[in-house]
């Protein structure tokens, strides 16, 4: 038999994962919005663009051949067969249907079922789409390390290249499972993390945060520092946008995470709570660092503590149990907090704490699955459990391998990568632009009009 196996679509899944993959496509105008707020005025749309603009290069990628490098048929242990669904060849068309009896009351005729491409219960296309929006995502975190100093253009020619020989065969590794057919014969071949080191990544931990946090931290010494830094304060010049596109990204996170149960089913249920109770726990945790290092909590951290908590139980919440996912969340959330003052220990400007938050709390969520895995939870459904629960280190050195492999591989190439574009086209703007602000020199715009400020109605009509 073929691959994908063909069949008619559950039309409750359909829905739930059409929901899904729309809540996470909103996730990255939140990050926008998230990483928007967190910069000085002057950066504030090349910001946004940044994570814009991931969507048009990602997206038309994806539909030419990243689906396929990412789900197609195992080459080599490294990527999918970007020829298998080159333009998503065999998946666009069609309507899946189920057979009906004849109906004497109307005269209708008995119809035959009408079979089309699925992934497990629902239309290839809509599994299409729903990964999509995760490939955006993980190009769109990579730009918080680069505020203010990248030139747009170089940013462009980054995200084309290293989400198509990093991302999307990591996306390979993790996220393409084995299938077999209904004699158990297996018809495709997926990625070696899946597969053969059988490593927990439920939505995105080491494909996405890891991923991410590593090249952005590659970038981050590729680039060197931003003017000023980190004498000159630099604070956030809105904070409103920051909550705001913190309270985007939770809500989005809801189909990153329980989405990826691929159904509207009871696996979807837990996920939705887990991911909630785990944020909860990281936002308090944070908020008792700043306590306790800086005598305030603050709305920033608050912010920030709630994408520590989503960072960090997106792998892990199939995984665990309520209580795995409170420590999970605790944990992720006074770590993050402490990892991101590391970039001035070791002088490395990650302006917007892409490494402290993502790459750390991706490693955090990550390996505490070889510890919390509950048996009673659906990856534990073969009999693993996690350190905790007297499964030994089995589990925990299987989740070692996929986060530190990730991590490595996406770390070399995007630092290779950042440094044949600085000896080509250049990636970094002159100090007359970052000084003037790259709003202005890479846009030639400005979010806000500063001459207005202060102004009376009668200079307001007189400039108009």
């Amino acid at each position: 038999m073929a691959y994908p196996l063909v069949g008619v679509p559950d039309t409750g899944d359909t829905a739930w994962m059409l929901v899904s993959a729309a809540l996470v496509l909103l996730m990255t105008p939140g990050l926008a919005f998230f990483y928007g707020g967190m910069v000085r005025a002057k950066g504030v749309l090349n910001m946004i663009m940044m994570s814009i603009s991931a969507m048009g290069v990602v997206g038309v990628l994806w539909a030419l051949y990243g689906f396929s490098m990412a789900f197609g048929d195992d080459k080599a242990g490294l990527f999918g067969n970007p020829a298998q669904f080159f333009g998503l060849k065999g998946l666009i068309g069609g309507n899946g249907s189920a057979a009906t009896a004849a109906d004497p009351a109307t005269g209708a005729a008995a119809s035959d079922a009408v079979t089309i491409p699925l992934a497990g219960t629902i239309p290839m296309t809509v599994f299409v789409a729903f990964q999509m929006m995760f490939a955006i995502l993980t190009v769109a975190l990579i730009s918080g390390a680069v505020a203010d100093r990248m030139k747009f253009r170089a940013w462009i020619v980054f995200s084309i290249v290293w989400v198509t020989i990093v991302y999307f065969p990591v996306a390979h590794w993790v996220f393409d499972f084995d299938v077999t057919d209904a004699a158990g014969t297996v018809v495709h071949h997926g990625g070696w993390i899946a597969n053969k080191v059988q490593a927990i990544d439920f939505a995105g931990g080491t494909a996405v945060h890891i991923n991410a946090g590593a090249a952005g931290l590659a970038l981050c010494l590729v680039l060197g520092r931003r003017k000023g830094w980190p004498k000159t304060p630099m604070r956030p010049h809105n904070l409103p946008f920051v909550m705001l596109g913190a309270g985007l990204l939770w809500f989005g996170w809801f189909g990153f995470n329980a989405g990826s149960a691929v159904g509207a089913n009871g696996l979807a249920g837990s996920t939705f709570l887990i991911t909630t109770f785990a944020t909860c726990a990281a936002m308090l945790g944070w908020l008792v660092v700043e306590k306790i290092r800086d005598g305030k909590p603050t709305s920033l951290g608050a912010a920030s503590g709630i994408v520590a908590g989503l960072v960090a139980i997106t792998p892990a919440c199939s995984s665990v149990n309520v209580l795995g996912g409170l420590i999970i969340g605790v944990v992720a959330g006074v770590l993050c907090a402490l990892a991101v003052g590391l970039k001035f220990r070791f002088g490395f400007d990650d302006s917007l704490d892409v490494v402290g938050v993502h790459l750390v709390g991706g490693i955090v969520g990550t390996l505490l699955i070889g510890v919390f895995l509950a048996p009673e939870s659906g990856a534990g459904a073969d009999g693993a459990k996690g350190l905790f629960y007297g499964g030994g280190f089995d589990q925990l050195g299987r989740q070692a391998v996929g986060a530190f492999v990730v991590l490595a591989f996406s770390f070399v190439v995007a630092l290779i990568l950042g440094l044949i574009i600085k000896y080509t086209i250049g990636i970094r703007a002159s100090d007359e632009e970052e000084f003037a602000g790259m709003d202005e020199s890479e846009h030639a715009e400005s979010a806000y009009d500063f001459a207005a400020v202060g102004g009376t109605a009668r200079t307001a009509v007189k400039e108009a």
